[in-house]
């Protein structure tokens, strides 16, 4: 009988008691909406991050949305983003009319290219949706000097990167807004569900007005009183329950998944034909959240990819390149060779099996695992 393989899964999310015993809580009080538990997490991540304001909303995604709608974006708008990312950085203002430009990434910190974003620019840009890529901060003051130069929005898609540091601040405190996002692969999990934190009052006001349906918040008019268009992006105060017991242990998720991140390093640094990510330095703290590697251009991707999950060893591309999609090669007449950087890097990386509770004993059969894969596809 032929023995099981022991699956190792890409991603898992630490929750124990604690999540179980605050939504009880929720559950036993009746209020599973609109109720102070998600006032008591905004308050909470706005105060991690350094912001005075955090608006919760249903996702990441939907923060993302809500900011380009306030930013007015609109039909021939333009607005540059990173091509080497999750479709929501596009999605948010392609909702509102606007059109997608793309300027490629570094090939080390797989983050925009400021240069890149400058030359992007025409009279028609309107905004700059930078990626904290894999945890990892953006450029940020130079992508803000170019934004306020050229009159541009700024809005930052952090939604990977919660915990992670620019040039000794946590990412959130730097002024422009910033969407973080719980998913459950994030460092931070609540099943769904995303937040933007804000230094502007007035910002913060809309938010909660545009995710409830466009509702007043000025003390008058009732549940019935619609002062705007919005949408329905409201949280739930079950899922603010679990994100509070997680923000509890953050610290220590952080740190697990920054040692898990270190052990993988010391594990590969001995593996020919794959090449570790940047982990960083003394402008850039990053917050582990995937572990992506990216392996030598003469290997054959798809095969390592096959041996891995042969194995029980989970494994994904990460990512395919936004532009390369085909709604967008269809909408936009998209094609290869617009931002030769990313597309390289993206047919070469591919995340290894990362969580805040991985066993080091996993570790060293993903690496086992990957050691053997890439010796047979070479």
């Amino acid at each position: 009988m032929t023995e099981a393989v022991r699956e190792i899964p890409l991603s898992r999310p630490w929750l124990d008691e604690r999540e179980e015993e605050l939504v009880l809580e929720v559950l036993r009080s009746g209020r599973l909406s609109l109720g102070p538990w998600i006032d008591r997490f905004e308050e909470q991540v706005a105060e991690r991050v350094g912001a005075p304001y955090a608006a919760a909303l249903s996702s990441g995604t939907a923060g993302l949305h809500l900011l380009c709608k306030i930013a007015e974006l609109g039909t021939g708008d333009e607005v540059i983003t990173s091509p080497l990312s999750f479709v929501s950085s596009a999605n948010c203002f392609i909702l509102e009319g606007a059109t997608p430009v793309f300027a490629d990434v570094d090939p080390v910190t797989l983050n925009l290219d400021p240069a890149a974003v400058e030359a992007a620019i025409t009279e028609r840009t309107r905004a700059i949706v930078p990626v904290d890529m894999f945890g990892l901060p953006c450029e940020l003051d130079e992508l803000r000097t170019i934004a306020d130069r050229n009159g541009l929005a700024l809005i930052e898609d952090a939604c990977e990167s919660l915990g992670a540091e620019y040039r000794g601040r946590p990412l959130g405190a730097h002024g422009p807004s910033a969407v973080f996002a719980f998913y459950p692969n994030k460092q931070m999990a609540t099943g769904e569900g995303g937040i933007v934190t804000t230094h502007s009052e007035d910002e913060w006001q809309l938010l909660r007005s545009l995710r409830n349906q466009g509702r007043s918040y000025d003390g008058g008019g009732g549940w019935f009183h619609h002062v705007r268009v919005g949408m329905n992006y409201r949280w739930t105060d079950i899922q603010a329950a679990i994100g509070l017991a997680q923000l509890e242990k953050l610290d220590r998720i952080l740190e697990l998944r920054e040692a898990a991140a270190a052990r993988y390093g010391e594990l590969l640094e001995d593996v020919g034909g794959v090449e570790t990510p940047f982990a960083g330095d003394g402008d850039h703290k990053r917050s582990w959240f995937v572990y992506v590697v990216k392996l030598d251009a003469d290997l054959d991707r798809a095969a390592v990819m096959d041996a891995l999950r042969r194995e029980g060893v989970a494994t994904a591309e990460y990512v395919p390149c936004i532009h390369l999609q085909p709604y967008m090669q269809e909408r936009y007449r998209f094609a290869a060779g617009l931002c030769p950087v990313a597309e390289e890097v993206s047919r070469r990386t591919l995340a290894l099996p990362f969580f805040t509770q991985i066993e080091a004993s996993d570790q060293h059969r993903v690496v086992e695992v990957l050691s053997a894969a890439v010796a047979n596809a070479a």
